[in-house]
């Protein structure tokens, strides 16, 4: 099973993510964060395996959290998502250390597969 942790200030978004798990059944949602410092404290305390991690959010960036998330805990996957489709946001996300970048909105069939896919890098 993987655990998975989202973090997103929509609380749609959220909620599009719990029903696309919902129909994976291999992905388990051990937590969620509204912003890039709840983000860190949870990922501390859940040691996901891998974070959705919006970009743009509140007190600090996906950015931000991602780096200081993946100090403390190198093999976390992170999958980045903004509904800003920048190429450099996208760099930066990547260049954090993040596995791979999604554009906002998503489906869930597309969701899950990145997952799947973010465990195999």
């Amino acid at each position: 099973m993987t655990r998975l942790i989202v973090a997103d200030d929509a609380p749609f978004i959220r909620e599009i993510v719990r029903h696309a798990l919902e129909k994976a059944g291999s992905i388990i949602l051990v937590g969620e964060a509204v912003d890039g410092v709840e983000a860190v404290e949870l990922a501390m305390k859940a040691r996901p395996d891998v974070i959705l991690m919006d970009i743009i959010m509140p007190r600090k960036s996906g950015i931000e959290a991602s780096k200081e998330i993946l100090e403390r805990l190198p093999g976390t996957r992170i999958i980045a998502f903004s509904t800003v489709d920048q190429e450099t946001m996208v760099m930066r996300a990547l260049e954090a250390g993040c596995v791979s970048f999604m554009e906002k909105p998503f489906k869930g069939e597309d969701l899950i597969r990145a997952i799947q896919e973010s465990m195999s890098k």
